[in-house]
């Protein structure tokens, strides 16, 4: 039987490669029965700015509200995102800040050290794209994109397993190894 899978396209641009493996992720989950859905954070009209952080509540713009629906939805996620600057585009960082709020994806209570993880029962993908190769992102940098959304993102509100696949160095990708990319992307959504 299906899931209830949303996929997150964390880059701005809807003609770019991370669009491209959000629509083969899209392509194979739909065609493996799933019932899929699609944010593209570049359309969305938000305030990526949580101005006051938790000291008052910020109102949700209309698009964040059906955001937030999405995810709780969702059975399953993808982020498709690139690394920049060894972190998430802005615009998926303030989306995560927005989004992903005490009360709706974690709670803390008096005398515990860890909060509730409200978003339990789901899994994840993360597929990331870079200009680093990712063996030197994984070793030499040691890999804060992923760790960022993987740990104290997604498992943080009790999100888990959460599979990650990193493409790179996409500057000087060809043709065929980007293809094979796609192909990966496809393959991940077909063994969701």
């Amino acid at each position: 039987m299906g899931k209830r899978v949303l996929v997150i396209l964390g880059h701005p641009s809807n003609d770019s490669f991370c669009a491209g493996l959000a629509k083969a992720y899209i392509e194979s989950a739909s065609a493996a029965g799933h019932e899929v859905r699609h944010l593209r954070l570049g359309e969305l009209e938000f305030d990526p700015i949580l101005h006051e952080g938790y000291k008052r509540v910020q109102v949700l713009e209309p698009d964040l509200v059906e955001a937030q629906a999405a995810i709780e939805w969702a059975e399953h996620l993808c982020v498709v995102c690139p690394v920049w600057w060894g972190s998430v585009p802005a615009l998926l960082k303030g989306f995560l800040d927005r989004v992903f709020l005490p009360g709706f994806a974690f709670s803390y209570r008096a005398g515990a050290i860890f909060p509730d993880q409200l978003l339990k029962g789901r899994s994840a993908d993360i597929i990331v794209t870079m200009d680093t190769p990712p063996w030197y992102f994984k070793w030499g940098y040691r890999m804060p994109a992923i760790h960022q959304l993987r740990k104290t993102t997604l498992e943080f509100c009790g999100i888990r397993p959460v599979r990650v696949r990193a493409f790179g160095a996409l500057r000087d990708a060809s043709e065929a190894q980007r293809q094979q990319w796609l192909s990966s992307a496809r393959g991940l959504a077909e063994r969701i």
